[in-house]
């Protein structure tokens, strides 16, 4: 039982680990590329939907996405989903394409993209720590159903811990790696 709950702890922070270097790949480093729009969602008929879902997302150049919207009658939510997104783009709409260009990344830019990838990893921190609490509460309840003793649920739960800082250390290592990539001309 308890090798079971370190492993699914174990692959569950991995998980979210996996999940921050995802989110981290789409946080622009000069060049336009289409995962940059992934995680923007448009208002779909009231509901909240990728906009790789509702629009083919292209590269029309190296520093320009283009967005064709499949339906006319959501080009603007497009257009206003994209210009609300953390990502500082002005999208203009030019007949049915909606063109994205990619602003020249400035000193300021760069500090606020690295604001962005700071709440990224301070989410996944959040996350692996989440995990780390679960498995905690799982290890309780087993002591309280006596399934285990407390000398094994102390002993695991350091275990939980060391997997948690393990975690937390990749973390902000990739961390590190992006600002770092960031900042550099």
């Amino acid at each position: 039982m308890i090798a079971e709950i370190k492993s699914n702890t174990d692959t569950k922070m991995q998980k979210s680990v996996e999940a921050l270097r995802v989110n981290l790949a789409k946080v622009r480093t000069g060049r336009a590329h289409v995962g940059l729009l992934d995680h923007i969602n448009v208002d779909y008929y009231g509901a909240p939907t990728a906009i790789n879902q509702v629009a083919n997302v292209t590269l029309i150049d190296s520093r320009t996405i283009g967005v064709q919207a499949w339906e006319k009658t959501m080009i603007s939510k497009i257009e206003k989903a994209i210009r609300d997104g953390d990502l500082g783009l002005n999208p203009s709409t030019n007949g049915d394409v909606i063109r994205v260009p990619m602003p020249a990344l400035t000193e300021e830019r760069r500090k606020d993209l690295t604001k962005v990838v700071r709440n990224e990893a301070d989410d996944a921190k959040v996350a692996v720590r989440n995990i780390r609490r679960d498995a905690n509460e799982q290890l309780k309840r087993l002591v309280k159903d006596k399934d285990i003793s407390e000398d094994d649920e102390r002993r695991a739960a350091e275990d939980v811990q060391k997997l948690t800082d393990k975690y937390v250390i990749e973390i902000d290592k990739l961390l590190a790696e992006k600002e770092k990539e960031l900042m550099t001309m």
